[in-house]
């Protein structure tokens, strides 16, 4: 172990080292120092080339500059404890549960602006508000059944909530078979932690789709509908309705018939009671969004308004999305549910407010700025890095239109030992946990994907940006029962059950490259 790690402490810059305090290992780490010193460089060599090369044959792939390249997963787990990974559980359910809140009360009763927590023009001002979801309400209450909840940790090792996703948030495909892949690459350290699993999910997430089916209806039909296989995260989709024993279908699929959506199947048309989309809401229904989509089906959102069918997630979502009503967050948990943040926020400055605003503009040059509607590490300038020019064209934005950016102070993400032309080097990582909500209970996968910034020193982590994952191990306490294996999970047999084709490459798990491909795909299409 100490070979495999030679000179990586004097890389180490002033970021928080999950798995090195100085020179000491971390206790998270130690049980895998043993497991692993046996293991010379030219083995370890060996292993991530056999692991590059079963994704290339699985076509677990990433496009960069119209090449095809495996895609970047890192030999080295990351290691997260039980007592550290408990507060993150309840702090993610924590959050689902007042995102709920919220959005159902924006788009109805309104109560939050009334009682002076969250400005209405922050609301409406949104790009991701609609109302064409006003007035629509869940079978079960339901609006967020999916969502990925980004944290980083910063120098003290602390995780916060870097940003909410509640759209349709993408990457738990690289949760699954990041496992079985580092499994099989490390056999040995695997049999000897006691990992949570998270083979579990897509069972989890059909549960949570049939739970929201509309009332009076015993055995639901439930869809995953996807934009096509152009679309990046094609892979994702069918390997989810394949686990969860459902139909992929895409919009051309599916037509509306007296406020009731019908699949064409060989045997005729069949009722869909419960459509997991992974179509950007101004693509799922050309009569209410964008007239030139082919993406959705017409008549979709008349069809959930009647109560008819249940859309997940929920039309509309994106305005929690926003990173101007991030920064309420806290108090929107307060207010909603009573309680202190069990998560807190990476501290921001809403650019929007004056004084707000004459600080970051004297500050540009120390600050992160981001626009609020961003995702996938679009649009961001680090100011530290930024060029003179770039600093007076961000100047200029900022004072043309102040409500579409937020200020950060630059967050040193903590890093994790990387395999990086031949050796270990410390890289940025974030988390981004997974939740399903069945209406009854929250429930958090455990571990979530990791992300890592590949080039050194980088802070973005995001796979459009170059970066890749990690397997995230979290180390089960003594209340609970891991197995040895943790490999997908057998899908249904039946009639209902989907093609077992895995599609076509899969793409890297940015929620904004995944929106950008449908509006291209939309345009081609049209």
């Amino acid at each position: 172990m100490s070979t495999l790690f030679e000179g990586y402490s004097e890389r180490r810059g002033a970021a928080y080292d999950e798995m090195f305090d100085a020179d000491t290992l971390r206790p998270p780490y130690e049980r895998l120092q043993t497991s692993l010193n046996d293991l010379t460089i030219p083995d370890l060599a060996a292993r991530v080339e056999a692991l590059q090369a079963s994704y290339l044959d699985q076509g677990v792939t990433f496009d960069i500059g119209g090449e095809e390249r495996a895609f970047p997963l890192d030999i080295l787990p990351r290691v997260i404890e039980m007592d550290t990974w408990s507060p993150i559980e309840r702090g993610v359910q924590q959050r689902v549960k007042a995102l709920e809140a919220f959005l159902a009360d924006v788009y109805d009763a309104g109560q939050v602006f009334a009682d002076g927590v969250i400005p209405r023009r922050v609301i409406v001002t949104s790009s991701h508000y609609h109302r064409q979801a006003a007035g629509v309400r869940p079978p079960n209450g339901v609006r967020v059944h999916v969502s990925g909840i980004d944290l980083v940790r910063d120098d003290q090792g602390e995780f916060r909530v870097l940003e909410d996703n509640v759209r349709v948030p993408s990457g738990v495909s690289y949760v699954m078979t990041n496992r079985r892949a580092i499994s099989a690459a490390l056999p040995e350290p695997f049999a000897e932690h006691r990992i949570r699993p998270v083979a579990a999910y897509p069972q989890r997430l059909l549960a949570a789709l049939r739970a929201s089916a509309p009332a009076g209806v015993p055995d639901p039909t439930v869809v995953v509908l996807t934009p096509g296989v152009y679309n990046g995260a094609y892979f994702e989709h069918a390997l989810l309705a394949r686990t969860m024993g459902v139909e992929l279908v895409e919009g051309r699929d599916l037509e509306c018939r007296r406020g009731r959506v019908m699949m064409r199947t060989t045997q005729g048309l069949a009722q869909v009671h419960v459509i997991y989309r992974r179509v950007d809401d101004e693509f799922i229904d050309p009569v209410h969004f964008r007239a030139d989509s082919m993406l959705g089906c017409p008549g979709v959102i008349d069809a959930a308004r009647a109560g008819n069918v249940t859309i997940a997630n929920a039309i509309g979502n994106g305005v929690a999305d926003d990173k101007l009503v991030y920064t309420y967050m806290p108090d929107l948990i307060r207010y909603y549910l009573g309680e202190e943040p069990v998560l807190k926020n990476v501290d921001t400055w809403r650019v929007g407010d004056a004084e707000a605003r004459e600080e970051v503009l004297d500050r540009l040059d120390e600050l992160v700025l981001k626009p609020v509607d961003g995702s996938g590490g679009k649009g961001i300038v680090i100011g530290p890095r930024a060029s003179a020019a770039e600093l007076v064209e961000l100047r200029t934005k900022i004072l043309a239109d102040p409500r579409s950016w937020i200020a950060q102070p630059v967050v040193q993400l903590s890093t994790v030992p990387t395999y990086v032309d031949g050796r270990f080097g410390p890289r940025h990582v974030d988390l981004r946990p997974f939740a399903v909500n069945d209406g009854q209970r929250v429930w958090v996968l455990p571990g979530g994907l990791t992300r890592v910034a590949l080039a050194e020193g980088e802070l973005i982590v995001n796979s459009s940006r170059g970066g890749g994952s990690k397997d995230t191990w979290v180390l089960a306490g003594s209340g609970h029962v891991t197995r040895r294996t943790d490999t997908e999970p057998e899908a249904p047999t039946g009639p209902s059950a989907a093609p077992q084709s895995a599609g076509p490459a899969m793409s890297g798990p940015d929620d904004a490259q995944e929106q950008q491909q449908q509006q291209q795909q939309g345009a081609a299409q049209c």
